[in-house]
């Protein structure tokens, strides 16, 4: 250990030597402030230097900011100016935004209300048929229509123009020569009449009827069929100068529209389907029963009064013979009156109240073939109104199953089952009604004969008895004088037994 340590130190002194330098000699002492003054001398003049244009720097910068002060002063006093120019423009933009917002809806409302006075102006001339003789009406209205467009007095003064001559038009009753579409559909040239804004009619040399108007097209086209009766009369007489009195459609076209699509009964009839034609047999069988049972009706009751007074008279005069005979004649005719007044002369020499019964017997005997049909006729008017149900019923069913596959978009489509429905309870009613009618008046026709064959049957009754007692009177007043009182008795007795 003592070893080691002896050896270190010897070592630490050679590294200590070798490390430190030689010392340096005066020359070298010398050279080395030289240089160290030299390079102090220039230091301190590069510092001088420095300073010298910093010192230069400061006063320019001095000066500068003295300036740009300036400046600020100089751009704040116009900056202030500025500010108070723009407060002043901004609020005399805001008032002048103000005006313009007033003026320009006074200017919207105003245009707007000409607008829509153009748009209405525009939808009547369109629909007006003078615009088929003069077509630039409808073009002096139509820049009026766009939505940027201002009016100016000028475009009112043409619109209200325009619409002066509208109202003028329609006041006159004028002839005009034009073309149309005639009924055959060719283009046809004629004289063309319009009575305001209502009827146009034109005139040809054969014909003459009414005009319809296609807004669209702006074309006038005749009805298919021609006005007949009084108003197609009045028609050509006006316009032949004859007379002062014209048809006028005040409808609008609807009643002229309505001769074109005139239907004839027998297409309407064809239009209630199936139903239609029960209803016809109906018809049939109670126009058939009403005259068969007419005819019957007057036929009795002229023979009950023309019988039962000749009857009547023959029985007063006590002329049995004519009157059996009368009878005889007539019996093939199956007459009820001659059936009654037969059974009442069969016991004619029996009492009173036998005879009325048989009387009356002979009348209910005769009353079916009196009454006969009646019940049928009443079935048929109480069957033809339920039959009409029936065809509205299968019209409406057949209407919503339309419904069902098609919907509501095509009316066309519900037509058939909707005409279907109301042309079947139209023709159940047109039968039922006069048929009750009928039925009623027949009815009432029927107790009225009866009503008189009671009463004649009582008046015979009366006769027959007045008769019989006039007999019993003859041969009784002749028995008293020659007779004696067993005579009396007998001839009394003989009395009694014939009642």
């Amino acid at each position: 250990m003592k070893r080691t340590h002896l050896l270190v130190f010897p070592l630490l002194a050679l590294a200590l030597a070798l490390t430190i330098p030689p010392p340096a000699t005066a020359q070298d002492l010398r050279e080395a402030f030289r240089k160290a003054e030299q390079e102090r001398e220039a230091v301190r003049t590069r510092a001088t230097e420095r300073e010298q244009a910093v010192l230069s720097d400061r006063g320019r910068l001095l000066v500068e900011v003295d300036s740009l002060e300036s400046a600020r002063t100089r751009l704040e006093t116009e900056l202030k100016a500025a500010q108070e120019r723009v407060a002043t423009s901004t609020a005399r933009r805001d008032a002048l935004e103000k005006q313009w917002a007033t003026r320009e809806l006074d200017t919207r409302e105003i245009s707007g209300n000409v607008r829509l006075a153009a748009r209405d102006l525009e939808a009547m001339l369109q629909a007006s048929y003078f615009s088929a003789f003069d077509t630039t009406r409808v073009a002096l209205v139509g820049p009026l229509l766009d939505t940027g467009y201002y009016p100016d007095i000028d475009d009112i003064s043409k619109m209200a123009s325009v619409m002066l001559s509208e109202f003028d038009l329609n006041g006159r009753v004028a002839l005009h020569q034009g073309g149309f579409i005639g009924r055959d559909g060719e283009l046809t040239a004629g004289t063309i009449m319009t009575l305001g804004p209502f009827t146009a009619a034109y005139e040809l040399p054969d014909e003459a009827g009414f005009l319809n108007w296609t807004a669209g097209s702006r074309t006038f086209y005749a009805t298919s069929e021609l006005p007949g009766g009084s108003v197609g009369r009045n028609l050509r007489k006006y316009l032949n100068g004859e007379s002062d009195l014209v048809p006028i459609d005040l409808s609008g076209g609807d009643a002229v529209r309505q001769i074109a699509y005139k239907i004839s009964f027998l297409e309407q009839f064809q239009t209630g389907g199936p139903v239609v034609w029960p209803i016809l047999g109906v018809a049939v069988v109670a126009l058939f029963l009403v005259i068969t049972r007419a005819w019957h009706l007057n036929r009795i009751h002229a023979n009950t009064d023309h019988f039962m007074n000749e009857v009547n008279s023959m029985a007063a005069r006590g002329d049995w013979a004519a009157a059996d005979d009368m009878v005889a004649r007539h019996a093939k005719r199956h007459l009820p009156v001659i059936e009654v007044i037969k059974a009442g002369l069969a016991v004619r020499d029996r009492d009173r109240e036998t005879q009325e019964s048989v009387l009356q017997e002979a009348i209910l005997h005769q009353l079916p073939s009196i009454e006969r049909g009646l019940s049928v006729l009443a079935v048929l008017g109480a069957v033809a109104p339920l039959l009409g149900l029936l065809g509205t019923v299968t019209g409406m069913i057949n209407t919503f199953r339309v419904i069902t596959l098609f919907g509501t978009s095509d009316p066309k489509l519900m037509s058939g089952g909707i005409s279907e429905a109301l042309v079947t309870t139209e023709f159940g009613l047109i039968v039922a009604i006069p048929v009750m009618l009928l039925h009623t008046l027949l009815s009432r026709r029927s107790d009225h004969i009866i009503g008189e064959m009671e009463e004649k049957a009582v008046q015979l009754t009366n006769i027959l008895q007045a008769r019989r007692e006039d007999e019993l009177t003859a041969r009784v007043a002749p028995a008293r004088p020659g007779g004696n009182g067993n005579g009396g008795g007998q001839a009394m007795a003989a009395a009694g037994g014939s009642c």
